[in-house]
């Protein structure tokens, strides 16, 4: 048996804890150059981030950041890049759980709170958006971006008097800040306010000349007033000294625009290929394995007309159907797709074509969420000769304002066209106009091109006119106001104008004459051959220099002579509609 050993004395008890405190020490110090070591590697691997960001290879960025975590898992600058790598990439969710992870390591970090604020604002979490761009007013009152995001986010949320404020009193603190002044412009532009704005605008361009984005906005205010020429001058001078190549992209796309409005078509409409850029910010994936039409000879060939993004551009780019079905010929094939509602318009107005619709899907992606565009009735028979988005076919077919030949290119549905007007007889025995008033996405940046139906009432007014629904979605609201206000009726005629296009081409082929505003509505109408009279908020682009919109048999555009005067503009049309109504009621 083991004897009992004696207790330790107490000097050797001190020995004991004083090793045992040097040992703790040393082991403090280890972690320490274990920690030292870590950040420096975490550090270098960053730099190497740092250095693949600035050459636009964001992926490799955002890898690299990854590792520099992956070594230092305290190092909130390399999640804050991360954070940045994921937002460009379109990794929206995973990007604000890295930020706040960067900024639970380091609340000091002003810069996460101006990022933070960003990405809430890209996820519409807009109350939290502002909270951060105001923590950040408060740590940095010198710094002019937490006012400029702050002021931005007013005016989105529908407060622009309150954003203006915001702006001034920032101006006011920090007069030589271009930034300020380029957002207040911004604001005031997007409030209608698009006169005013220039003032701003020419001044953030006198504080820093060589800013890009700021002669592009002060293009984009031009555009809007019709100055198109300071416009086209104001985008040359942007593209002159932009570095950035999404900026660049952006800018070479609005100055086809401004191009395509003032009517220079053959240039304008090659310029507006960047649409088709993927760097673009609206970039849609054709998933087509044959070659993009180039303008090759179509006889006896195979192509698909792909449809653009949005009804209204859908109905507007297939003026140049009839072309590319001759262009094929008899022994060739037009494949036609376009949004499922307009599948059985399309298909009865071209009955050689085979019509179907297109299938978008997201595509999750370590460079960023890509949209992709099926169009399987073409891909699972076999692969076309050639794809075409139908945009792009203008540059062969539209070199010239007079290369638009004025004619119906839709066929609406005889038999519902003849119902429609036998109803229609029993509403009135006059002119009977087809009104629409708004867009249906109406967000806060819209409402400027568009009047409430209420500023419509000296048009209303016009005797021996009825007047018939042709605004899609929830206009029932407007339509009761009007009939509560002015004792003036606008007759539904009971389709679902959003969903039945095909039924809402018919109505509108019964109509005498339809007024709206710039919407899918007006297009159908126009593209199916009714007369249309445009009221627009300023000139437009697809005016292409010209007094109507040249796309469709007969048209007419109404704008004020200053942007969005509606007091000015409607009395105008009420005029014509009169004389209009007397010639066609004799």
């Amino acid at each position: 048996m083991a004897q009992p050993q004696p207790l330790p004395s107490l000097d050797s008890l001190v020995g004991i804890d004083a090793k045992m405190a040097a040992l703790a020490k040393l082991e403090s110090l280890q972690e320490e150059v274990d920690a030292a070591l870590a950040r420096r590697k975490s550090n270098g691997i960053l730099r190497r981030g740092i250095g693949a960001w600035r050459r636009g290879d964001i992926a490799r960025a955002g890898q690299l950041a990854l590792e520099a975590t992956d070594a230092d898992e305290t190092n909130s600058k390399a999640f804050h890049m991360l954070g940045m790598a994921l937002e460009r990439m379109g990794h929206i969710h995973k990007a604000l759980v890295t930020y706040e992870r960067a900024f639970r390591l380091d609340p000091n970090d002003q810069e996460l709170l101006i990022n933070l604020g960003l990405i809430a604002w890209n996820l519409k979490q807009i109350d939290g958006a502002a909270k951060m761009f105001s923590l950040y007013i408060g740590s940095c009152p010198d710094s002019p971006l937490g006012y400029n995001n702050l002021g931005s986010i007013q005016s989105d949320m529908g407060s622009p008097e309150t954003a203006i404020e915001t702006l001034r009193a920032a101006i006011y603190r920090m007069p030589s800040e271009a930034i300020l002044w380029n957002s207040l412009a911004t604001v005031l532009a997007e409030d209608g306010r698009v006169e005013e704005s220039l003032v701003f605008y020419n001044e953030a361009v006198r504080l820093e000349p060589e800013f890009a984005r700021l002669h592009h906005n002060l293009g984009y205010a031009y555009s809007h007033l019709g100055m198109l020429g300071d416009a086209l001058a104001a985008y040359d001078k942007a593209l002159a000294n932009g570095v950035d190549p999404s900026e660049r992209l952006e800018t070479t796309h609005s100055r086809a625009i401004c191009l395509i409005g003032m009517g220079t078509l053959e240039q304008g409409f090659a310029e507006f290929e960047s649409r088709n850029n993927p760097r673009f910010r609206a970039y849609l994936n054709h998933m087509i394995k044959a070659p993009q039409w180039k303008g090759e000879d179509l006889t006896g060939k195979r192509i698909a007309a792909i449809g653009e993004q949005g009804l209204g551009d859908e109905f507007m780019f297939a003026n140049i159907l009839p072309d590319l079905q001759r262009a094929v010929g008899d022994s060739g094939k037009l494949y036609i797709a376009v949004d499922p509602r307009l599948v059985t318009l399309f298909q009865r107005s071209y009955p050689k074509a085979e019509v179907g619709t297109y299938d978008d899907r997201t595509l999750i992606d370590p460079d960023g969420n890509k949209p992709l565009r099926f169009v399987k009735f073409v891909t699972d028979k076999a692969e076309p000769d050639y794809w075409v988005p139908m945009g792009s076919a203008l540059q062969y077919y539209r070199k010239s304002v007079a290369a638009f030949p004025h004619e119906a290119f839709l066929t609406a549905d005889a038999q519902r066209v003849e119902t429609f007007r036998t109803a229609l007889r029993a509403k009135g025995t006059g002119l009977i106009v087809g009104i629409c008033w708004r867009s249906m996405m109406l967000g806060a940046k819209r409402a400027k091109y568009y009047s409430a139906l209420d500023r419509w009432e000296p048009i209303l007014r016009t005797p021996g006119v009825t007047f018939v629904n042709l605004q899609y979605g929830d206009g029932a609201a407007d339509i009761a106001r009007v009939k509560e206000r002015f004792g003036i009726d606008i007759h539904d005629m009971g389709i679902d104008l959003k969903n039945d296009i095909d039924g809402a081409a018919a109505l509108s082929s019964a109509l005498d004459l339809v007024i709206s505003a710039p919407t899918a509505a007006a297009a159908n109408a126009g593209a199916a051959g009714t007369e249309v009279w445009f009221v627009t908020a300023g000139r437009t682009w697809p005016q292409l220099g010209t007094d109507e919109y040249p796309w469709y048999r007969k048209s007419h555009v109404y704008s004020p002579k200053k942007f969005g005067d509606w007091n000015e503009l409607m009395p105008q049309v009420a005029d014509d509609l009169f004389a209009f109504a007397r010639r066609h009621n004799k």
